[in-house]
């Protein structure tokens, strides 16, 4: 018997000792699971769709801070954080401005370096007040616990209109010191192709909104020096292929023509002189037809148009099926649009996901694990996993 109790009472001893040991290393926390919403396959694997925030307004834009944190923002002008592991949302405070809101204008993208740690630059853009027109902005801050400090506008484009449509904007970073942005003809066709604004353009600077001195017009006069390209309607989605150093976008249509491009210094993409696209009022052809010398032509082109919220570049393990391929949220079809891209960066097979949800997609960013996070414009945010 007594030895009976010191069996007993060791064995609680060592369980307490367990318990104090595990309490001081830590301990790796999965993400809290989700609501899962649909389950399909792509290439014969199988994944789920799982709702992890609801009641967002429009998250327009989402980054990974670390495994854990999703920083977002929402097109009404806030900007918050979501915790994964503990499915809260925590609402950042701070001294970022008020963005002119109202159509497609508000708080737009976030972004952050590939190598970003706690403490460094997050970039943003957003349609700032400009006499009472709106232009869309680079700006950047850092995030300190549930606060944003030290908010610097970088580049106020030379954009501004009183039109409520076509501010772009997404933004990608090329791991060499440079960050692009987007910024659509602001509802001005002609801006596209006239290089004394922004508007119409994927632009181009340092880390620190300076102007890098190999950008293509840098010594052009009359020429803004941060336009890289221009001929652009609307790019709401922009991603660099740190591996092929293939910059891609992809960008709205009229009715019809939406377009995925790849992005040299310099180029002119064609925007309103050519197009794909017709007009909104009758079955007319947008501009001068679909060719044009000097006009680049699109890799891919969506007819009718899916209307593209973002892009993505998928780069994951979980997922093998889909290693550098390109995928974007489809605002208008109400999809998940993935597309092949072979070593030579030739577009290959199309397909559509998620179309049984009806939501309009907005952002996409990929999860440290591979995973899939999109955001809808009905106010969510979800995660596309494999099934295990």
């Amino acid at each position: 018997m007594k030895t009976a109790f010191a069996l007993v009472r060791g064995t609680l001893a060592w369980g307490l000792i367990c318990i104090l040991v595990a309490g001081l290393i830590p301990q790796k926390s999965a993400a809290k699971p989700g609501k899962v919403v649909l389950v399909q396959k792509s290439q014969g694997m199988p994944f789920q769709v799982e709702q992890m925030a609801s009641g967002l307004g429009v998250p327009w834009g989402m980054a990974f801070l670390n495994r854990s944190e999703i920083i977002f923002t929402q097109r009404s002008g806030r900007i918050g954080i979501l915790d994964l592991d503990k499915g809260r949302i925590l609402l950042l405070k701070g001294d970022f401005p008020r963005v002119k809101r109202g159509g497609q204008g508000g708080m737009l993208d976030v972004a952050v370096p590939n190598d970003y740690r706690a403490g460094d630059w997050i970039y943003f853009t957003y349609s700032k007040d400009v006499g009472g027109k709106g232009a869309t902005t680079l700006a950047r801050a850092k995030r300190k616990g549930d606060r944003l400090q030290d908010w610097r506008d970088l580049l106020v484009t030379r954009s501004a209109t009183d039109k409520r449509i076509h501010f772009g904007s997404r933004i990608a970073f090329d791991g060499m010191g440079h960050v692009y942005f987007t910024v659509g003809d602001r509802g001005v066709r002609p801006n596209a192709q006239d290089l004394s604004t922004h508007a119409g353009s994927v632009l181009r600077v340092n880390l620190d909104g300076t102007v890098p001195e190999d950008n293509p017009f840098l010594t052009t006069p009359g020429v803004l020096p941060e336009i890289y390209s221009f001929g652009h309607r609307n790019p709401q989605g922009i991603v660099f292929d740190t591996s092929s150093k293939r910059l891609w976008a992809i960008e709205h249509g009229p009715r019809g023509g939406d377009e995925i491009n790849r992005i040299l210094p310099g180029r002119n993409y064609g925007w309103p002189v050519i197009s794909y696209g017709k007009e909104y009022w009758g079955p007319v052809q947008v501009g001068e037809g679909t060719h044009k010398k000097g006009m680049e032509q699109p890799l891919k082109i969506y007819d009718p148009s899916i209307a593209p919220g973002s892009l993505l570049l998928y780069r994951g393990n979980a997922f093998p099926g889909w290693q550098g391929n390109l995928i974007s949220g489809a605002l208008k079809l109400e999809h998940l649009n993935r597309l092949a891209v072979d070593a030579q960066g030739k577009i290959g097979p199309e397909e559509r996901l998620l179309q049984d949800l009806e939501l309009r997609i907005r952002a996409l960013v990929q999860s440290p694990e591979g995973w899939v996070y999109f955001s809808s414009d009905s106010g969510g945010i979800f995660r596309l996993r494999p099934v295990n």
